[in-house]
C-alpha cells in the first residue's frame, strides 16, 4: 500500500447546502468545489466559498477544459482559473481527460477520446501548457463512456498511465464512472484499475448512478450503488488510504444522507485498512 497524503473523506460543494455547513459546521473533512461556479467577481457563491474555505481544505475540480480537444486552449479560462486556485489555495486543481468544446462552443458532455499515440502526444502537449499556466501539476479524471472510437489502440486506463509518466499529471479515480462503463462497454473494472500507476492517483470519486439494464447512465442523482461500494473497497486494498469524495448532483438529499455515505466509507477504508473484511 503506498503512503501517499490523504485528506480523508470530503463532498461536493454545492449551494444546497451552504447555510448548513456554515451553521453546523459537519464532520466532513475537506469539500471540493466545481470551479466554473466561482470564476465571477464577487457575489453570493464567492462569499461562501470564502467563508467555508476558512474552516476546511479545499480542491477545485473542473468541467470545462476539454484537454483532448482539437480546439486551442482557451488561455483566457485558464488565467482565470489561475485566479480561483490564488485565492482558495486548493490542495490540488482536477478536470477530465476528455473533450467538451467544438472549435468556440462549449458542449455539456464529458466525451471521450480515441486512445492512440497521435491522441496521446496531443494530449501531453495540451497538460503541460495547462500545467505552465496554472503552475501545479493537474489531476485528471477517468470520464463514464458510452460509446469507444474503433481507432483506440490502447484502454483509457494505459492512455492515462502512459499520460502521466509523460507529464508529471495526477490521476483522479473515479471509481462510479469505471464501472459505468465498465458496464457499457463489458470489461473488468479491476483490470482497469490495476492497470493505472497507483502512486500517481490523487483521489477517488464516489457517485451514484442510474441502472436501464441494458445500460448505466452516470446521473450523480442517486444513492451509491452496492457495487460501486465493493469497488471502492478492493481499489483500496490496492491503494491503501486514499482523500475519497462523493459527489451529488441532483436530487438533492438532506445533508444527513450524504453524511451517512461519507460514513460508511470511513467505515469500508477503516476496515480495508486494518485488514479485516468490511
Amino acid at each position: 500500500m503506498s503512503k501517499r497524503k490523504t485528506l480523508g473523506f470530503g463532498l461536493g460543494l454545492r449551494n444546497e447546502y451552504y447555510r448548513q455547513i456554515l451553521e453546523e459546521r459537519p464532520a466532513v473533512d475537506w469539500f471540493e468545489i466545481i470551479s466554473e461556479n466561482y470564476l465571477v467577481e464577487g457575489g453570493k457563491a464567492l462569499y461562501f466559498l470564502d467563508a467555508i474555505g476558512e474552516h476546511y481544505p479545499l480542491v477545485m475540480h473542473g468541467v470545462s477544459l476539454s484537454i483532448g480537444g482539437s480546439h486551442a486552449l482557451d488561455i483566457d479560462y485558464l488565467r482565470q482559473l489561475k485566479q480561483l486556485a490564488d485565492r482558495v489555495q486548493p490542495q490540488w486543481v482536477s478536470d477530465h481527460l476528455c473533450w467538451s468544446r467544438g472549435n468556440a462552443h462549449q458542449l455539456h458532455d464529458l466525451l471521450p477520446l480515441p486512445f492512440t499515440q497521435e491522441s496521446l502526444l496531443h494530449v501531453a502537449a495540451r497538460v503541460r501548457l495547462v500545467q505552465d499556466v496554472l503552475e501545479r501539476p493537474i489531476v485528471l479524471e477517468n470520464v463514464s463512456s458510452y460509446v469507444q472510437w474503433t481507432t483506440s489502440s490502447m484502454s483509457e486506463s494505459q492512455f492515462l498511465s502512459e499520460l502521466s509518466y509523460l507529464t508529471g499529471c495526477e490521476l483522479l479515480l473515479d471509481a462510479n464512472n469505471v464501472y459505468v462503463s465498465s458496464r457499457n462497454q463489458g470489461f473488468d473494472p479491476w483490470q482497469f484499475i490495476m492497470e493505472l500507476p497507483h502512486e500517481r492517483i490523487r483521489q477517488i470519486h464516489l457517485a451514484g448512478h442510474s441502472d436501464y439494464g441494458q445500460y448505466l447512465i452516470d446521473t450523480h442523482d442517486q444513492p451509491i450503488a452496492d457495487p460501486v461500494w465493493s469497488l471502492y473497497s478492493k481499489t483500496l486494498s490496492y491503494l491503501g488510504p486514499t482523500s475519497t469524495l462523493i459527489e451529488r448532483d441532483d436530487q438533492f438529499p438532506p445533508l444527513e444522507e450524504l453524511l451517512s455515505e461519507l460514513a460508511h466509507a470511513r467505515a469500508i477504508a477503516k476496515s480495508v485498512i486494518s485488514g479485516a473484511t468490511p
